[in-house]
């Protein structure tokens, strides 16, 4: 077995009261595991609703991915063609690159975030002019 260097250890964590909060980004995050004791990544539930678009961002040094769970929407990453996204997609984020995402449908758009390394506040940057 790889040995990994990693702080995690073997556990379940329950999210049944996992509180939502809208953040100044323009969506409702859940955290859903993000904590020092599993540094090599986070998730978050976030739901954007109809007609809204996050601020544009990126976060300096930690790679994202969006796996969509419910919705459409339309992810805009740098300078690449903006793409359409729908249930079971996944949006892949390279650390550092400037990113949105807007909720194109009549009813939520919900995903998760998954980050890596693990987000801190002290990676985002807010990119919006």
């Amino acid at each position: 077995m790889t040995q990994l260097a990693s702080a995690m250890k073997a556990c379940t964590k329950s999210n049944s009261a996992t509180p939502e909060d809208l953040i100044a980004e323009g969506c409702f995050i859940s955290e859903l595991s993000n904590s020092a004791d599993d540094s090599d990544v986070s998730i978050a539930r976030a739901r954007l609703e109809p007609g809204k678009t996050t601020r544009w961002h990126y976060l300096r040094g930690t790679g994202e991915r969006y796996v969509i769970l419910e919705g459409a929407g339309l992810a805009e990453i740098d300078d690449l063609k903006p793409h359409h996204v729908s249930a079971g997609d996944v949006v892949l984020i390279p650390p550092d690159a400037h990113q949105r995402i807007t909720n194109t449908g009549s009813s939520d758009l919900v995903f998760l975030a998954i980050c890596s390394p693990r987000f801190t506040e002290a990676v985002y940057v807010d990119s919006e002019d």
